[in-house]
């Protein structure tokens, strides 16, 4: 079974939150493809996941802070193997990756 969620406009306000919640929710459990516009106007699919069990601990600990962004979303971009991070309100498609066994 494949699960995708296709978004067809922008959004801002409470329903920005909401999709940050779904985006999010599948994130944590899934390996997921988000196809979001980029700031350049270029479309990117990016495989990328917040599963605990992917992302690598860190080697060190950072004394840098990020201020929280509302608006945006960092995750473990897995083709790159590095974090990178999309506007949530870009985001035009969700798909999780069919789990073919591996981690």
């Amino acid at each position: 079974m494949s699960y995708e969620i296709k978004y067809s406009n922008e959004v801002v306000g409470l329903d920005l939150e909401d999709r940050a919640r779904e985006i999010h929710r599948l994130l944590s459990v899934h390996n997921c493809e988000v196809t979001f516009k980029k700031v350049n106007g270029e479309l990117r699919t990016m495989p990328c996941t917040l599963r605990q069990i992917v992302i690598p601990k860190p080697v060190t600990e950072s004394t840098k802070t990020k201020k929280h962004n509302p608006e945006v979303m960092s995750v473990w971009c897995l083709d790159k193997q590095e974090w990178r991070s999309f506007r949530i309100a870009n985001v035009t498609e969700v798909k999780v990756i069919p789990n073919d066994g591996t981690v």
